[in-house]
């Protein structure tokens, strides 16, 4: 059974900032170990500490449901794609699902990310609760 969750806040700022919270306590529960950038400035939410190197997080959510898939879109602003002098990874929240994917910022092309979590070969399966990207590992949890 498909589990459904929500974000109550109707406002997409605070919507946001209820999905970092959310990333936060994730991140902690997958064995990492966060870095949250003071001000509202940079272009990523958060940093991950990975033996003195450091990773560069961009969090979104979603609950737009297209068919099958969610849509997330990926712009910082009117056009602009996020790009590896941004950030390293994106951590796409499907609101409704309660499931992450985290995807390096080279394999998200567009500036719309589609997520179909039901389809196991769809092209970003391998991203779906990949925390383990964040630890440097490269097998599955």
């Amino acid at each position: 059974m498909k589990r459904e969750v929500g974000i109550k806040p109707k406002h997409c700022k605070l919507r946001g900032e209820v999905a970092e919270l959310r990333f936060m306590a994730r991140a902690v529960d997958n064995g990492l170990r966060i870095i949250r950038p003071w001000g509202d400035s940079s272009r990523y939410d958060f940093v991950v500490e990975l033996n003195g190197k450091f990773l560069r997080i961009q969090v979104k959510a979603t609950s737009t449901k297209i068919d099958n898939a969610y849509s997330c879109h990926l712009s910082r602003g009117p056009q602009k794609r996020y790009t590896k002098d941004d950030i390293d990874f994106i951590a796409a929240y499907i609101i409704p699902r309660d499931i992450w994917y985290i995807v390096p910022v080279e394999m998200t092309g567009k500036s719309t990310l589609v997520l179909s979590p039901d389809k196991a070969d769809s092209k970003h399966a391998r991203y779906k609760e990949a925390w383990h990207l964040l630890r440097g590992e490269s097998g599955s949890e």
